[in-house]
């Protein structure tokens, strides 16, 4: 924000104010005429009358007139005058007068001692609110104010304790603000925080930094410098002003200065405290790397450490240790040089291992809080040089692995006669915590110290139903309240640490302690844990463990065998997971990754782990989950998949799968691999042919790379582009299911599965495509050579062109095939409509027969020729002949249920059927009777149904 300084004022000689004319009642109007603007006006004249009585001007050029004794007692009387005009602060358009009247102090004060005294009062005037006749007026004079303010650090040149002293308290005076006794009649102080932000404007808080210089050797001024640059680092402006001017390696080397009071140490360390919180704290530790700065830290931890007795001493020890941890952040500060790395993996391991060191000589530790925070600080700075090479020694040497086993224990009292029940779990979790860290780069202690046996012995303690009763009340007791949670968390991530190293003496070591049925005990019982209520430490537990089986159990038959047994039972739920669950947050995503690591891992190339797993439809799931269509989940899905069907059975379990709308796995696949195609913005035209025959399945970005020779051992694009998709694993599993006979599969996925039937060959032309290009940037082969090359390069084009011919036919005996059905459906369509003419047509000609009797009697006489026709020609030897006609009646449709049977004739009574003619018995009377009912009934239904003719 830019603003102009109000022009400075006219040098015209001022008038006393008794030469003002003053005026009475009787030379005015009169006072009931007067209004009160006109009374406004002049007591606004007034004031502006009595602000001019001392003429700025005249007082600058009498301090820069040359030197003699009566004009010094003159300047000394007039700077009283301006004292004492001035005592209830400076208004703001005079102060950049006040600021040149100031210098000129300065000046005088090398010389002329009696300067010193108003010099310091203008000082302590500069430290009252300025005064503005307007809003308006701080934002028009910033710049003139900021210059002011700016001018006040400058000031510190002037060699005068006093001076000095008193340049500070007006500083801080700028973050205590105290109204003045009087306020100018028309004006109004300035906001609380005008001065702070002129301060920022103007640069101040750098020109204090540099100003320590010389104050260097003056305790007094030293102080009050700090004083001032503490409430000066308050502001983030004012930090990064100071860090300009070194202020953090300034400060540190002061730190080991001598003080009675403690000032130093405390006010040097608070300033760098909110450097660290307002910078950026690289930069900071930076300043604070060198060989001085680290000597000087390093002895006042040490002084307070030994001496400190005092709540106050403790907590300033404290902060420094902070301070000493980030610069063992650092690879750059010398911490090892300087002593201070040994000194603090002493004390930190003072109290765990008895180890007589000087270092630590005269040392005790009082179990206050102060002290409380002081080893969990120590176990924090652990495991930070951990990550330091050169400290590795170090910590061997000092015993810092069994200081941490000495924590992996039961707790088995609830009070401990050092520490409370609560602090001691949270130094119990501190140090297992921390022991993850140091356990990977000090594995020869770790397994001399039996570690692993001592680890699970604290789970096997873990899981069991001994009463304990966490406390979970810090940062590593999340999850542990009232339960033992916390501890299997931390000791699970210490095994983790070590068996991620594939440190074979490690592994061997947890074998042979029974690890891997002891951890799928122990995932056993936080999966049923998880079961009652899911918790993010329940499930990092459980990925903790599926992690480390798979570490154990990977290529070692014996191991998976071990897992075998029980291991699938409690491995397929964790596959059977609920997708929705991958986005809760909570950590199933990782769960789900893990148990696929640890199928493929302890599963897979184990013929009776895998018979297991398909037995309990596995492979199922898994291609449930590969329906998913999810990217991170597709990679490793396939590549178990494909692992697996080393197997003979697996190959009937994928192809019997069935997914949504009775998907095969077939199709599938071949889904998956139109959508990576189109990730890949592979060219394809509608019905996923071929398009470009020299290139089909080369990407975009592998269109975009450019020619570059690249060596030998150095695979080419060709080659990475396959680690980078799953087309090759697609193909590699289609490959092993066979390409022949694929269920569920249509005329396009027929189209695309041309393409991966081809894969390998057509990948096999990028490659040599790439060593063709390459070899004409560098060379020019010899004309064979270059016949071979060209032969070679021809042969994916010819494999491009059968592809896409044979795409082709697959595409056309489609159509031929939508054709025919369409024919089919055609076909059924005409019979449906010929029935129902045919239906239509008989319903009509039945209308006309019950409605037209010339068209019955036609009809009836057809009938009856119909009959006659139908009728057999040539007659046999004694045959029956019965009539079909039924007397009486006279209908054209069917005679229902009516039946007449006639006797048989007399010349065929005896025969060979008479015997068995029931006609011939006589039958009783209830059955003529029954049979007459029958009659008469049959006789009134064909009687309602037919039309009488005549």
């Amino acid at each position: 924000m830019s603003a102009v300084a109000e022009p400075p004022a006219s040098r015209a000689p001022s008038r006393s104010p008794a030469r003002t004319p003053a005026l009475s009642p009787a030379s005015g109007p009169s006072r009931c005429g007067r209004n009160a603007s006109d009374a406004g006006a002049d007591l606004g004249a007034a004031q502006d009358a009595e602000l001019r009585s001392v003429d700025l001007n005249y007082v600058i050029k009498l301090l820069e007139a040359p030197y003699s004794k009566d004009l010094e007692k003159e300047q000394l009387k007039t700077l009283k005058k301006v004292l004492k005009h001035f005592e209830n602060g400076f208004p703001l358009k005079d102060l950049a007068q006040i600021t040149e009247i100031l210098s000129l102090c300065a000046e005088k004060v090398n010389e002329q001692e009696a300067f010193t005294e108003p010099l310091c009062e203008l000082i302590k005037l500069c430290g009252l609110p300025f005064q503005k006749k307007k809003s308006s007026d701080e934002v028009s004079y910033s710049v003139a104010v900021s210059k002011s303010i700016a001018q006040l650090g400058y000031l510190m040149r002037v060699p005068s304790s006093h001076v000095r002293t008193q340049i500070c308290k007006c500083i801080v005076s700028f973050y205590n603000v105290e109204l003045p006794r009087k306020i100018l009649p028309g004006y109004q102080p300035t906001s609380a925080n005008y001065k702070i932000q002129m301060a920022e404007l103007g640069g101040l808080a750098e020109t204090l930094v540099l100003s320590l210089a010389l104050v260097e050797n003056q305790l007094t001024e030293k102080l009050w410098v700090l004083k001032a640059l503490q409430h000066l680092s308050s502001s983030g402006v004012n930090c990064r002003l100071m860090m300009k001017a070194q202020a953090a390696s300034r400060l540190c080397l002061y730190l080991n200065g001598v003080d009675p009071s403690g000032q130093l140490v405390f006010r040097s360390s608070e300033i760098l405290w909110n450097l660290l919180e307002n910078t950026s704290k690289e930069e900071v530790v930076n300043q604070l790397s060198s060989l001085e700065c680290v000597h000087a830290l390093k002895e006042v931890f040490v002084d307070l450490l030994m001496h400190g007795f005092r709540h106050y001493d403790r907590q300033l020890r404290n902060d420094l240790l902070v301070i000493a941890t980030l610069l063992a952040e650092n690879p750059a500060a010398p911490m090892i040089e300087s002593g201070f790395t040994e000194l603090l993996i002493v004390l930190a391991t003072f109290t765990e291992v008895k180890i007589p060191n000087s270092l630590v000589k005269g040392f005790k530790l009082t179990y206050c809080y102060e002290d409380f925070e002081l080893k969990k600080l120590l176990f924090n700075v652990l495991g930070i040089l951990s990550k330091d090479p050169r400290a590795v020694p170090l910590l061997s040497e000092n015993g810092v692995m069994p200081a941490l086993l000495y924590y992996v224990k039961p707790n088995q009292k609830p009070g401990f006669p050092d520490w409370s029940a609560a602090q001691y779990e949270e130094l119990q979790l501190h140090a297992i915590a921390v022991l993850a860290l140091v356990a990977p780069v000090l594995v020869d202690k770790y397994l001399s110290c039996q570690a692993n046996t001592l680890l699970l012995v604290f789970l096997e303690w873990c899981i069991c139903q001994a009463p304990f009763s966490g406390q979970g009340n810090s940062f590593h007791g999340t999850g542990g309240r009232g339960n033992k949670l916390a501890q299997m968390r931390y000791s699970l991530r210490v095994l983790r640490s070590v068996v991620s190293l594939y440190d074979e003496a490690v592994n061997l070591n947890l074998c042979d302690q029974g690890a891997i049925s002891q951890l799928l005990d122990i995932l056993k019982y936080a999966a049923n844990k998880s079961k009652e209520k899911e918790e993010a430490i329940l499930l990092e537990m459980e990925a903790d463990i599926l992690f480390l089986l798979s570490a154990l159990c990977e290529n070692d038959l014996h191991r998976k065998e071990l897992f075998s047994y029980e291991g699938v039972d409690i491995l397929i739920p964790f596959i059977q997971m609920d997708p929705k669950k991958l986005y809760s947050g909570l950590g199933h995503n990782r769960l789900l990754f893990t148990a696929l690591d640890c199928l493929w891992s302890c599963v897979i190339g184990c013929y009776i782990a895998e018979d297991c797993f398909l037995e309990k439809q596995g492979i199922f799931l898994l291609l449930d989950l590969l329906a998913l269509k999810q990217k991170n989940l597709c990679n490793i899905i396939l590549g178990i998949l494909v692992e697996f069907c080393d197997n003979p059975k697996t190959a009937l379990h994928i192809n019997t799968w069935r997914g949504e709308k009775d998907q095969t796995a077939a199709n599938l696949l071949i889904e998956l691999w139109r959508q990576e195609e189109c990730e890949l913005g592979v060219k394809r035209d509608q019905y996923g042919r071929i398009v470009d025959v020299k290139r089909p399945i080369a990407s975009n970005f592998q269109k975009q790379q450019e020619v570059i020779p690249i060596p030998a051992n150095y695979p080419s694009f060709a080659i990475m582009e396959i680690s980078e998709n799953i087309r090759a694993k697609l193909y590699l599993l289609l490959c092993k299911l066979g390409f022949e006979n694929l269920p569920g599969l249509s005329a396009k996925d027929f189209v695309t599965l041309a393409i991966i039937r081809h894969y390998i060959d057509f990948k096999v032309g990028e490659v040599w495509s790439e060593l063709c290009a390459e070899l004409k940037e560098e060379f020019r082969p010899v004309e064979s050579d270059e016949e071979a090359l060209k032969v070679i390069s021809e042969v994916p084009e010819s494999t491009g062109k059968m592809v896409a011919a044979l795409q082709a036919e697959v595409l056309e005996s489609k159509h031929h095939k939508e054709i025919q059905e369409e024919e089919k459906a055609y076909t059924k369509i005409r019979a449906i409509h010929k029935q129902r003419e045919m239906v239509n047509k008989s319903w009509e000609n039945f209308l006309t027969r019950v409605s037209n009797y010339e068209a019955l009697k036609k009809a009836k006489r057809l009938q009856e020729k119909s009959i006659e026709a139908s009728r057999c020609k040539s007659m046999t030897q004694n045959e029956a002949v019965h009539s079909t006609d039924i007397k009486g009646l006279g209908t054209t449709i069917g005679s229902g249920r009516l039946v007449t049977v006639e006797s048989t004739p007399p010349q065929l009574i005896g025969g060979p059927l008479a015997a068995a003619d029931p006609a011939r018995r006589k039958p009783s009377v209830c059955e003529g009777a029954l049979k007459n009912i029958k009659r008469v009934k049959t006789l009134d239904l064909v009687k309602k149904d037919s039309v009488p003719v005549e």
